[in-house]
């Protein structure tokens, strides 16, 4: 029987999963398998045209040839979507579906489990093993195939770093190395004006890429995992921007962090996972803190500058690696796992259990709450990367 792997990319993408495509492709042709491509990550699989299996739209084989030079780049060659076929709305339904068993598959007013078109397809296209490669959205419905037989391993991505089960995820370090940038980039106009600056940073959960960008250019950071005291970030500005001899001061906000006492709205309507938008914290705290200090702030938004554009080295090299555990693993007849991190080596891991939710940041042993700062003291003994270590 020909050994077919099947690959795709779901939710936001991140530097390095061009890397991931090219080296299961690589591999998998030492091994004597076939790649085909999911286009579109899960919506590759509710969505391909019941008439053609071969849907150019949604399909795309992979070989050596194709994928050569595709790992100079960011983003994905298979592109992306936020696909849950578990909870689908009726409005992001494929066509083509008989009403009857449209019927059948509706688990809530309005609201589809679209399992049973993900599995035929999969039959249809031949696929023996999936390697979904997603963040914690991805990688949950990745937990419910595995439950439906489906053999499977997965690679974690993220530029949040906050999967379950791993200290790393592809997208991380050129996330923070590019915030190091921005952030460095805009002291020069922060000191000119003598401005207090805010950059908020995506983490809607956990504060990771905040708290390794504060890291690294010593800045103040708000993060999800600890409500803040307003007054206390309001006099921390104003003894940061007091002792610079440039006179600026700068803070990096998760999009999760909050105040004490304060809301931050959310907006829009909920994607596939449930998730809405969170209304802007950098322009509130940017706000708040001008109106306290009396000092002109600058609320500068670096979401997506941090997961565009080409990978670091770090996220190849660590992309290029998991996709050959992945391999590993699949060849080896092991399923229901994800390529990881764990006490600083190149591990694996059970598929994180979506009920648990993301990894968060250690408040007790990484952040300094009287300081709004990263805990730098302690470190000896500690993983490269700094975080809590998970054992092998």
């Amino acid at each position: 029987m020909t050994q077919r792997i099947g690959i795709l990319t779901g939710g936001g993408d991140v530097p390095g999963l061009n890397s991931v495509i090219k080296s299961v492709v690589y591999r998998s042709t030492d091994l004597g398998y076939e790649v085909i491509g999911i286009r579109r990550g899960w919506e590759g699989l509710t969505h391909l045209n019941a008439r053609n299996a071969g849907d150019p739209e949604y399909v795309r084989p992979l070989d050596r040839s194709n994928t050569r030079t595709i790992d100079r780049t960011g983003g994905t060659i298979l592109h992306t979507s936020r696909t849950n076929p578990g909870r689908m709305r009726a409005d992001r339904l494929p066509s083509g579906i008989d009403r009857s068993r449209l019927d059948s598959m509706e688990t809530d007013e309005g609201i589809y489990d679209l399992t049973p078109i993900v599995l035929e397809n999969i039959a249809r296209l031949g696929i023996t093993h999936l390697v979904p490669i997603g963040g914690d959205d991805t990688l949950g419905y990745a937990h419910r195939l595995v439950g439906e037989g489906i053999p499977l391993v997965a690679i974690p991505k993220t530029m949040d770093n906050d999967v379950q089960g791993t200290e790393y995820c592809i997208g991380f370090s050129s996330a923070v190395t590019r915030a190091k940038e921005l952030i460095n980039r805009q002291r020069t106009t922060l000191g000119s004006h003598e401005r207090i600056g805010v950059f908020r940073i995506f983490g809607r959960n956990s504060g990771y890429t905040a708290w390794y960008a504060a890291y690294i250019t010593s800045a103040r950071c708000v993060i999800p995992e600890a409500e803040f005291d307003l007054d206390l970030l309001t006099d921390l500005m104003l003894e940061d921007r007091r002792l610079n001899p440039s006179r600026y001061a700068l803070v990096i906000a998760s999009e999760g962090a909050i105040w004490r006492g304060g809301t931050i709205a959310e907006t829009g309507e909920a994607d596939a996972y449930g998730h809405r938008h969170k209304a802007d914290v950098g322009y509130a705290l940017a706000v708040e803190l001008r109106h306290r200090t009396g000092v002109e702030t600058v609320n500068s938004d670096l979401t997506y500058d941090l997961r565009s554009g080409d990978p670091d080295a770090l996220d190849q090299m660590v992309g290029m690696t998991f996709a050959n555990v992945a391999m590993d693993l699949l060849a080896s007849g092991q399923s229901g796992r994800m390529t990881a991190i764990r006490d600083g080596k190149y591990a694996h891991a059970p598929l994180p259990d979506p009920a648990i939710g993301p990894r968060r940041i250690d408040i007790a042993s990484m952040y300094n709450t009287d300081r709004l700062r990263p805990q730098y003291a302690d470190k000896l003994g500690s993983p490269l990367l700094l975080g809590p270590a998970l054992e092998r």
